[in-house]
């Protein structure tokens, strides 16, 4: 059944990936188009369907109120639950963990330190002063646009996803992952910039979850 219904998900969002692409962005970068690959359709199908993972790696933030970097100890994917724990002298000696789904999180701070909300950006930004997109950087992460708004998409001349723009933000691909299996090519490094904003993840391992 859980993969019946990753499937159906997987068909609804090709079907906005073809409707939502109306954010203009001319002239094109040189060596890169906006025309998909042959094989973009598959492997976007692949990579919704792949929604049990797990990763590791760092954080970077960069804005003018506050920069800082962090570890990512682990970031653990379950659907639409994610897990992830951050360790930063920035944030405070030990770990900062969230967890939460689309339209509510639990963040617990070093110090022992709980807070829940069901807007997550706006929670996150309160309790460590970063400002970052985490329920669209789950679908980001893995090389896709979030569902529910216009995108633009970018790619090079070997095919390879280098860019989107979505919600006043620009993701950056440079990097990426070659896994074993069914599932497409994951992104190593990705850079999210909004205005004077950067995020940066460096990701140095992906773990297959999948039930």
């Amino acid at each position: 059944m859980g993969r019946l219904i990753r499937s159906w998900a997987a068909l609804l969002l090709i079907a906005g990936l073809s409707a939502c692409t109306t954010i203009q962005l001319e002239p094109l970068p040189d060596g890169m188009t906006d025309q998909p690959p042959a094989d973009w359709q598959d492997r976007s199908v692949r990579l919704s369907q792949f929604d049990h993972w797990q990763l590791s790696g760092k954080l970077a933030v960069r804005q003018p109120s506050d920069s800082g970097t962090a570890i990512i100890n682990h970031w653990i994917q379950e659907g639409e639950a994610y897990d992830l724990a951050l360790s930063s002298s920035f944030l405070g000696m030990g770990s900062t963990n969230l967890k939460g789904v689309p339209g509510f999180i639990e963040l617990t701070l070093p110090n022992g330190d709980n807070y829940s909300s069901g807007d997550p950006d706006a929670l996150m930004q309160a309790a460590t002063g970063w400002q970052l997109p985490l329920e669209s950087m789950t679908w980001w992460i893995r090389g896709l646009p979030a569902p529910g708004g216009d995108f633009r998409l970018l790619f090079n001349d070997r095919g390879e996803l280098t860019l989107i723009r979505q919600a006043g933000w620009e993701i950056r691909y440079d990097r990426w992952h070659a896994l074993e299996g069914n599932t497409p090519a994951l992104p190593a490094r990705i850079t999210a910039l909004k205005e004077d904003k950067r995020v940066r993840v460096v990701v140095s391992s992906w773990q297959d979850l999948t039930p």
